[in-house]
């Protein structure tokens, strides 16, 4: 994209909202704008006698995997994934969470164009730590976690970069398989939907590269982290159905009961993890012994997982037609929130593991 498209777009970004946000959209294109200009084609660092050979082999298998995901995902592939750049962390942006301190409903941030999300991106962590403090000051459970790859939704040419070609391979794939999902359907004002749609794509994604292509260690390690996510999943549903029996006494008891209390299920929840963490060969959702977790920690786990398995029955009931899937889920995106999150739920209880 040339410097005076970005150039208009942050003017309209300019108009239409209010003076607090001009500085949070001023980084975020300007940080997006940087990425792209500073991206080497990746056809030519292939090519070059120069590009070191572990480098020079994951961008293959990234041009490999970008076919793939146009001729047997029909994923809109375009020119993302062309260009890769050299960072000097392993994140492009940081996330940030805010859930009151009561609730696991997350804060939303509005954009024009793209609806309410779920969480904030930052290009510098600085200026994420800065909205953190003040959501901290204000009583929320807040969280900042780095994110190796996002999408512009096909607006832009999005980059590979160093910190997702250091993933590992089969990890880098899924990655790639869930940003270029969400081209496919993206609904505002729904990160529950808009993500745990793109990891669905995700995970049968993979599983359909390797059953084409072999890497049975691939898949082995695929499988344990599938497993990892399902236990995960278990624990937090249980420990988000106490806490909202608890959230919703907020205001008939004290708040220093509500708080001990909390604090009691979500130490139970670390602990429980902490167990089962011990027996995995690679880091949990919520990483490797983590030190505390808190309402925005659910409720991110929550936004990516919710309803992955059923957009996974959906796809199984239109028999891996991916285009038929797309069809369907962008037919279930259209109705009014309330039915959707229904009959995303009815095909969740449908679910049966098959990988």
């Amino acid at each position: 994209m040339n410097p005076l498209s970005v150039c208009i777009i942050l003017l309209i970004f300019t108009f239409v909202s209010g003076c607090s946000t001009v500085a949070y959209y001023a980084q975020a294109i300007g940080g997006h704008t940087s990425l792209m200009m500073s991206g080497d084609s990746i056809d030519d660092l292939i090519d070059s006698p120069a590009t070191e050979t572990t480098l020079r082999n994951r961008l293959v298998l990234v041009q490999q995997a970008r076919k793939f995901a146009r001729d047997g995902l029909s994923l809109p592939v375009g020119d993302a994934f062309t260009d890769y750049v050299e960072l000097e962390h392993p994140w492009v942006v940081v996330n940030l969470v805010a859930v009151p301190e009561f609730s696991l409903s997350p804060h939303q941030w509005c954009y024009p164009v793209l609806g309410c999300q779920a969480y904030r991106g930052y290009f510098q962590l600085e200026d994420a730590r800065r909205e953190q403090r003040q959501f901290d000051q204000s009583g929320y459970d807040t969280l900042i976690g780095g994110v190796t790859a996002y999408s512009t939704l096909g607006w832009f040419d999005d980059p590979l970069h160093s910190g997702f070609i250091a993933l590992p391979e089969e990890r880098m794939l899924a990655l790639m398989f869930h940003e270029l999902a969400h081209r496919v359907v993206y609904i505002g004002g729904d990160t529950a939907f808009n993500e745990s749609f793109a990891t669905a794509v995700e995970l049968e994604g993979l599983a359909l590269w390797v059953s084409r292509h072999g890497n049975p260690e691939w898949f082995e390690r695929a499988k344990e982290r599938l497993q990892q996510r399902e236990q995960t999943l278990a624990l937090v549903k249980h420990t988000t159905s106490r806490l909202d029996e608890l959230y919703r006494q907020a205001g008939q008891r004290p708040d220093a009961e509500l708080r001990a209390e909390k604090t009691e299920v979500l130490d139970q929840l670390l602990a429980e993890y902490d167990r089962l963490s011990e027996q995995w060969q690679q880091p949990g959702p919520f990483g490797t012994q983590p030190e505390s977790l808190n309402n925005a920690n659910l409720a991110l786990f929550r936004q990516y997982n919710q309803y992955v398995d059923g957009f996974r029955q959906l796809l199984r009931d239109h028999d891996y037609d991916f285009p038929a899937f797309y069809d369907a889920v962008a037919t279930l995106g259209a109705l009014p929130e309330p039915e959707r999150q229904q009959q995303l739920t009815a095909l969740v209880e449908r679910f049966e593991e098959h990988l």
